[in-house]
């Protein structure tokens, strides 16, 4: 469905995200608004259980199942009241399909506008973003879209300023060695220096606070963010291991076999895997592509990336460091904190289908036949974390 909207769906993110506004998207179609019936597909429902407004599991079928709560269509220079319905229809046998109406939908809307919604003290809010008059009047703090968008931009932290000041203080003592060699050396030695004992938690470092440390050329990155690393979820999933994912695409490396590659949803990479998003069971599909079929490998559930996003990252800072060698040994300068908080969670749902949201193998088996797996790991580019969380907040150390 999203797939089909006439207006970018990053573009419409990228606008909220400069008021640390979290939105979830619905494209209509024709004969959506012909019938007075859209799907409530998946990113949609997770917000709208994320924002304590209507939680579609375990809802009742038919009529005496129907929610009904305040809406409103935003205009350039104007409310219009409306009312959401959220209910199932009834199915025999079936759950039925979760559903979405706002009363007189089609007097604001055209089949494929991109519609935003917000959630905000218990009603939701419906944006045309497809129409420039009224998503540019976002820009007036006294239109209805700029007044909304204010009202819950989010407020500072006082963690943040504590770390803040810390490593700034780390990056005031200049070059310091690396306490360990290899990549992971970056990181590790910024904890050290912070008195963070190492490990491999997935809770955040610092008092609630994610740190993420790499390598940078000057103040630029050049490389992909990792967001977490998450296996498949193998229950689900037509292959049962990575053992069994390098079997069947790895490729020869020497003594080694390897599967080094990255996966998205814009098209196969070499190896013919890519991402593919199932909107009405909620799973993110990695596939492959060959001339004469398509191949399931692995899935997850968005619920779990989700929920990995949301408690590794409520809040990060995202810390870069130039690198030199010394006498044989590496030594990092902190150079640059990239701060960002409350990850918009149903974005990773549409980040995925974007393709700005990546996966990475990491798989390799030794000579002794182990299989090793580091990933697989979900990155972004650091560009467009603008696009998962409200506007980043930048300090050059």
């Amino acid at each position: 469905m999203l797939s089909k909207s006439n207006f970018k769906i990053t573009e419409a993110i990228q606008i909220f995200n400069n008021y640390s506004v979290e939105a979830a998207y619905i494209v209509p179609t024709r004969v959506g608004l012909e019938k007075s019936i859209m799907d409530a597909i998946s990113s949609l429902r997770t917000y709208l259980k994320e924002k304590h407004i209507h939680n579609y599991e375990g809802q009742d079928q038919g009529p005496k199942g129907k929610v009904v709560i305040s809406a409103f269509f935003v205009l350039e220079e104007d409310l219009i009241s409306t009312k959401a319905s959220l209910y199932r229809p009834y199915a025999k046998g079936k759950d039925g399909d979760p559903r979405i109406w706002f009363s007189k939908l089609s007097t604001y809307t055209l089949p494929n506008d991109l519609l935003a919604i917000i959630a905000f003290e218990k009603s939701l809010y419906v944006i045309n973003m497809s129409k420039s008059e009224i998503r540019e009047s976002s820009n007036n703090p006294i239109s209805p879209l700029g007044t909304l968008l204010r009202k819950i931009s989010s407020s500072q932290n006082l963690v943040a300023n504590e770390l803040l000041s810390k490593i700034k203080e780390i990056a005031s003592r200049g070059w310091i060695p690396t306490v360990t060699k290899g990549d992971t050396g970056i990181g590790a030695t910024l904890e050290d220096c912070l008195g963070i004992n190492i490990n491999s938690s997935q809770t955040p470092d610092y008092k609630g606070i994610e740190i993420k440390a790499k390598r940078l050329q000057g103040l630029k990155a050049t490389t992909r963010n990792t967001l977490f690393a998450q296996v498949p979820d193998w229950s689900i999933s037509k292959l049962k291991s990575s053992a069994e994912i390098l079997k069947s695409y790895g490729y020869a490396r020497g003594n080694n076999r390897k599967l080094y590659c990255t996966v998205k949803s814009t098209g196969p990479n070499s190896q013919g895997l890519m991402l593919k998003v199932d909107e009405s069971k909620d799973f993110l599909n990695e596939i492959h592509l060959s001339e004469d079929k398509i191949e399931d490998v692995v899935s997850w559930k968005f619920e779990l990336l989700r929920n990995r996003l949301k408690t590794k990252h409520n809040e990060t800072f995202w810390v870069g460091a130039n690198s030199e060698n010394r006498d044989g040994i590496e030594h990092f300068q902190y150079k640059k904190i990239i701060h960002t908080r409350h990850p918009f969670t149903a974005n990773f749902h549409t980040l995925c289908h974007e393709g700005v949201i990546t996966l990475d193998h990491l798989i390799k088996k030794d000579v002794n036949g182990k299989v090793v797996e580091k990933g697989p790991l979900f990155k972004i580019n650091e560009a467009n974390l603008e696009l998962l969380f409200p506007p980043p907040i930048i300090f050059n150390l």
